[in-house]
């Protein structure tokens, strides 16, 4: 088995979408009425991919409000919690999961948790901008599908969501022939990740323990020249030279000889191929949100030039931007609707 590695967050402190479709008949929300114009300064930090769609709401809110001012530190999601917990941000921007030492950070100095609101859905295959996770085969595998449930099964020695037995071999998935005896060889992210740790929380019920011995693990490499070789990038080229692989990678890197398995929930649940309108709408479950945090002391309104701001993000307006600006998904408008009803 693998040791565990601690998380390491290095802190450096230095100061998309197109409209999903309304859920259960959800009425899309009312265009975005700006109040009384006032002279506030918002400060944004987090994660750089990011800084252009933000700068595109700022510029947005500004058209109504022009007495609004922005900062922009966009240095990383690593430095948006440690801002915002030691006051030097108001809103904290992630294209990733939280970490322990985000949560945990945090709750040392506020003793309390942030405010959490999603704002956009992650692309469904740009790199850096929260793509959707695929589960991918080679095309000359027969395989068209799996539950949460069996990815768990092959993945972890946990098992977390339900299986009774664990899956090594494509026979256990009911291919058959020459298929059925073959091992299921596991290509992925190296486990400490972004993406793998978002993949552990949705799709092994936040196991480490991984199928260690069908396993290998792959981290960004850079070329003599500079060039950077993402780790999905590897996946999927290891997958082309394995024909018994199964790769965790993004949809980008796949190619005619790769394909895509549509996955579902549980066992009962529908299949949902890893489409722009299942992942907007977030049927398919390896979409990843992109959210804000802000500082809300239990029992204390939220600073209402930062609510302001974040309702218009999740305006209609606020998420037509993300459709003309970047490779990230607006919300369905039941979902904006859930999210601006954490802002009262």
């Amino acid at each position: 088995m693998k040791p565990w590695r601690p998380l390491v967050m290095l802190v450096a402190l230095g100061a998309g979408f197109a409209p999903g479709p309304a859920v259960g008949g959800a009425e899309p929300l009312d265009p975005y009425r700006p109040p009384a114009n006032e002279s506030t300064t918002i400060r944004l930090w987090g994660d750089r991919h990011l800084a252009g769609l933000a700068r595109a709401w700022a510029a947005g809110y500004q058209a109504s409000q022009p007495g609004a001012n922005f900062t922009f530190h966009l240095l990383g999601n690593g430095t948006a919690m440690p801002a915002l917990y030691l006051g030097l941000a108001d809103v904290a921007l992630f294209g990733r999961d939280l970490i322990v030492t985000d949560s945990d950070g945090f709750a040392h100095v506020r003793k309390y948790s942030p405010l959490r609101v999603e704002l956009a859905t992650g692309s469904l295959a740009t790199p850096g901008e929260a793509p959707a996770l695929v589960l991918a085969v080679r095309s000359d595998n027969p395989l068209r599908e799996l539950t949460l449930q069996q990815v768990d099964a092959i993945f972890s020695s946990q098992r977390r969501l339900g299986s009774t037995t664990e899956i090594r071999t494509w026979g256990q998935l009911g291919l058959i022939g020459e298929w059925a005896g073959r091992p299921i060889h596991l290509h992925a992210d190296d486990t400490e990740s972004m993406a793998a740790l978002f993949f552990q929380r949705v799709a092994l019920g936040g196991s480490r323990r991984m199928n260690w011995e069908h396993f290998a693990e792959y981290s960004d490499r850079r070329e003599p020249d500079g060039t950077v070789i993402t780790a999905a990038e590897q996946t999927a080229a290891a997958l082309r030279a394995d024909g018994s692989g199964l790769a965790v990678t993004n949809a980008s890197y796949l190619t005619p000889d790769l394909k895509a398995l549509s996955l579902a929930e549980g066992p009962a649940g529908t299949f949902y191929a890893p489409v722009v309108e299942n992942v907007a709408s977030r049927r398919y479950p390896l979409a990843r949100p992109v959210f804000a945090c802000i500082d809300q002391p239990p029992g204390q309104p939220i600073n209402p030039s930062v609510r302001d701001f974040l309702r218009y993000v999740l305006s209609p307006d606020g998420q037509a931007i993300i459709e003309r600006s970047s490779g990230y998904l607006a919300l369905t408008s039941a979902a904006a609707g859930r999210e601006a009803s954490k802002l009262r």
